[in-house]
């Protein structure tokens, strides 16, 4: 029998975990029981936004009871403990990307999940644009050829983003997004080649080639420079078509042909409710899925690191400590 209301947990109440507390306070399924975050200041204020207790760690969010889900929504670098220690209480996870800094950590929470065999989502919710789905139909029976990934952006406002060992870099942190648009749209990706603008701190900027499975090839070029965001998408040629996407609408030949509903960031949300609820669910990128473009993107950020192409097939965390 679905549940009458789904009780959720929120690990984490930064700006993510408040967009989607806006959203799931939205559902009519939906109850917030608790949000839990070290930064008391941001807990309590989140928390009387939704009418939901405030705990200090998720530890005790978890050993309060009462929770069909948990939504963990931490930095990069406090990713790994809340996970596991939700699945050990046997709950279904929702997770936002990145994963984690590392490759180890995602696995040993990919292998928790298909152990236990619990629903799980990531917050891919680019894979639920309306866009994403007609550029798929436009490009079927066409080899694509050509992949032109972007992320020119400026420094998010957090303190942990700049420095590396904390947020990943911008290719983790950010430009994941294109590099699973990119997995959906021209497929897996066999090596990567990046070249960063150093600084102390994250990279001003990379610009990476990467070689598909399919022999397509691709480029991703990334800043942090800019006052504002320029740029974020993906643009990939074939015979005949060049497809520009986004998060806000598709270009084709040049031309405008849809702007997007803007209802990505509910769907990601309402189906992973669904699938707590016992319902049929559209859950677009399980943890298992979101890991591949996880790889990806630790590849890239591996290959800018080491000066020399990184090829995908044996990647893992021996690569990473080499």
């Amino acid at each position: 029998m679905p549940l009458e209301k789904a009780r959720i947990g929120l690990i984490g109440a930064g700006n993510v975990a408040a967009r989607h507390a806006d959203v799931l306070s939205g559902f009519p399924d939906v109850r917030i029981v608790g949000i839990a975050d070290p930064d008391s200041h941001k807990a309590e204020a989140l928390a009387s936004k939704h009418g939901a207790p405030t705990y200090g760690g998720h530890a005790d969010l978890l050993d309060a009871g009462g929770l069909d889900a948990v939504y963990v929504c931490v930095p990069p670098f406090a990713h790994g403990n809340p996970e596991l220690d939700s699945l050990s209480c046997n709950l279904p996870i929702f997770v936002e990307k990145p994963l984690a800094l590392d490759l180890a950590t995602g696995e040993k929470i990919a292998a928790e999940l298909a152990r236990r065999g619990l629903p799980s989502a990531v917050g891919h919710h680019w894979r639920y644009l309306d866009v994403l789905a007609e550029a798929a139909d436009r490009l079927a029976g066409r080899e694509v050829r050509l992949a032109l990934g972007h992320w020119l952006d400026k420094v998010p406002p957090v303190g942990w983003w700049l420095d590396p060992e904390l947020s990943g870099g911008q290719i983790v942190e950010q430009a994941v997004h294109v590099l699973d648009l990119a997995r959906v749209l021209v497929g897996e990706v066999a090596m990567v080649h990046a070249v960063p603008a150093a600084r102390e701190g994250v990279d001003w900027a990379t610009a990476a080639v990467l070689r598909f499975e399919s022999g397509a090839a691709g480029m991703l070029a990334t800043t942090c420079l800019l006052e504002h965001k320029h740029r974020a998408g993906l643009e990939v040629h074939a015979e005949g078509i060049a497809l520009e996407i986004g998060e806000t609408r598709l270009v084709v030949n040049g031309e405008v042909v849809r702007e997007d509903s803007g209802a990505a960031k509910q769907a990601v949300d309402r189906e992973f409710v669904n699938a707590v609820r016992g319902e049929r669910a559209d859950i677009r990128v399980p943890y298992e899925e979101a890991l591949r473009t996880h790889r990806l993107a630790l590849a890239v950020a591996e290959s800018a690191r080491r000066g020399e192409p990184v090829t995908l097939d044996g990647f893992g965390k021996g690569a990473l400590d080499g």
